[in-house]
């Protein structure tokens, strides 16, 4: 499980675990909490007053401290994971539904053609698609692309890059999700 640590000002930073939540709780890091208690921790207990230190933490925390993350400089990572889960595991030119395993990361104009490796020129495709194509452009292998690529905003980035997320963490992240985005629909 995984808390979603986010900036003061509610910028998502990362995804931490358990124990480092504690550490943020501990250090009195933690601004404000959202969401949830998903786990409780129990450390010692006082000499002076006799309480048992216990530490409650929340499926989300904002942190004191100045963002690490600029949400207008983010260029999210492509990974397959992601690129698959933003175009919801179908074929850009089939249309049809797949298997993360049955799926390839296409570029729509290939490295042979001095394609680049980037969100705006990767689509999914199933193998045979992919195959058929090869190392021409739609155009020239006389394929059409049902949908366009596009860069991940920070909201969908953080959602693409964690595949268990509690139902408060996504509610929190899908309100903030431009409304163009085919997240909205999963």
């Amino acid at each position: 499980m995984k808390v979603l640590k986010l900036s003061a000002q509610g910028l998502p930073q990362s995804w931490i675990s358990l124990e480092q939540a504690v550490l943020h709780y501990a250090a009195d890091q933690v601004r404000w909490e959202a969401g949830a208690d998903v786990a409780v921790f129990r450390g010692g207990t006082n000499a002076a007053s006799g309480q048992q230190s216990i530490i409650r933490v929340n499926s989300i925390i904002g942190t004191k401290g100045v963002p690490n993350i600029n949400p207008f400089e983010l260029k999210p990572g492509l990974t397959n994971s992601k690129l698959f889960a933003r175009d919801r595991n179908v074929c850009a030119y089939c249309g049809g539904d797949f298997h993360e395993e049955d799926l390839t990361r296409e570029h729509i104009i290939p490295f042979a053609q001095n394609g680049r490796d980037q969100w705006m020129n990767v689509v999914t495709a199933c193998r045979a698609c992919n195959h058929r194509k090869g190392s021409r452009t739609p155009e020239q292998a006389g394929m059409t692309l049902i949908y366009a690529p596009y860069v991940p905003s920070l909201w969908e980035d953080f959602i693409l890059r964690n595949r268990r997320i509690l139902a408060d963490q996504m509610e929190f992240l899908m309100a903030h999700l431009p409304k163009t985005s085919r997240l909205h629909d999963s």
